[in-house]
């Protein structure tokens, strides 16, 4: 697990350092380009309908519209034949990185109203620099946005800044569980949440319930990997009676009816050697049974296995009531 969200977290670390150099540079080349066009025979109007224009090209990029491949293309196809009747000889190597800020013909008429045609060249470039910062800066802010999510998401799963005990969210901690399995998951595996809208809070021990999450996910991308490593894996929520229902529905080849009775005993495994330690699901039943006085249970057929976890609404023990309405004495 400490290897895939490594992973998970390098991938938006290295984007953002990269999108980090190249803002550099294209920063760099923008100040250049602002000091050629000082230089140059603008009139005090022409510069402040280019700031104008500037600004207004910022708003655009951060409101760019997402297009099918098809759109893009006779978009771009536009927009280089447009650069080039206007003496923009390097129009096609523009035109992909105005596409992606949401910038059309019509914009690229503004700006040619804004100016005089033989610096045209020089101002459309300027703005490119823009375009490009612009989108840079939503990469970075995108990249880092991942990576806090993905910290968020492994202290909501060690739960280490939490009571051991409280009042939780189902949905918050089956979030935080495939989001740190999502590198063992993988991308062949379809991940589809079915989750009860107007589920409620339970009492709970929520690190001890992410174990359980961990143990049944894994099992079930296990089967479905040996099974040739495609497949669905459901996580439905749902409210049945006085009971929280957490379902993990895989397809894979299933468990055989002559074993389905030991899946539970301890030190039980189909893996091979080395691959499990037939731990998992016995843990799992002594947190959802013993701990927190529910149901494990497995539904289980060729292509279609549940295993099913019912969670009482209202705390059991007079201790665990105690720690609900004492949590610093229960921390």
């Amino acid at each position: 697990m400490s290897a895939g969200l490594t992973h998970e977290l390098n991938n938006p670390a290295a984007a953002a350092v990269r999108a980090t150099s190249t803002l550099r540079e294209r920063v760099a080349k923008m100040r250049h380009k602002l000091a050629v066009i000082a230089e140059g025979p603008f009139s005090r109007d022409a510069l402040a309908s280019l700031i104008e224009i500037q600004e207004r090209t910022a708003e655009r990029v951060a409101k760019a519209p997402s297009l099918s491949p098809l759109e893009a293309s006779d978009r771009e196809d536009a927009l280089t034949d447009w650069l080039e009747d206007h003496g923009l000889d390097h129009g096609w190597q523009l035109a992909p990185t105005f596409v992606q800020a949401g910038l059309d013909v019509d914009w690229l008429e503004q700006v040619a109203a804004a100016v005089d045609a033989e610096i045209l060249p020089g101002a459309v470039g300027w703005l490119n620099y823009t375009v490009e910062t612009e989108l840079l800066m939503d990469e970075i802010e995108d990249s880092t946005t991942r990576i806090s999510h993905l910290v968020d998401a492994a202290k909501q799963y060690s739960q280490l800044d939490r009571a051991p005990y409280r009042v939780v969210g189902v949905h918050e901690l089956l979030d935080s569980t495939l989001l740190m399995l999502s590198g063992k998951i993988g991308p062949s595996i379809e991940v589809v949440k079915e989750y009860e809208p107007a589920l409620p809070e339970i009492p709970g021990y929520p690190a001890e319930l992410n174990q359980v999450w961990t143990n049944l996910i894994d099992n079930a991308v296990s089967a479905m990997n040996d099974a040739g490593g495609q497949g669905t894996l459901t996580v439905r929520t749902a409210l049945e009676g006085e009971q929280v229902l957490v379902e993990f529905r895989d397809t894979g080849p299933g468990v055989p009816p002559e074993i389905r009775s030991r899946i539970f005993d301890p030190f039980f495994t189909t893996k091979p050697v080395g691959q499990g330690t037939g731990l998992g699901l016995d843990i799992s039943w002594r947190i959802v049974v013993n701990k927190h006085h529910g149901t494990l249970r497995v539904e289980s057929e060729p292509g279609d296995t549940r295993f099913q976890v019912l969670l009482p609404l209202t705390a059991g023990t007079p201790e665990e009531r105690s720690a609900l309405t004492n949590p610093e004495e229960a921390a």
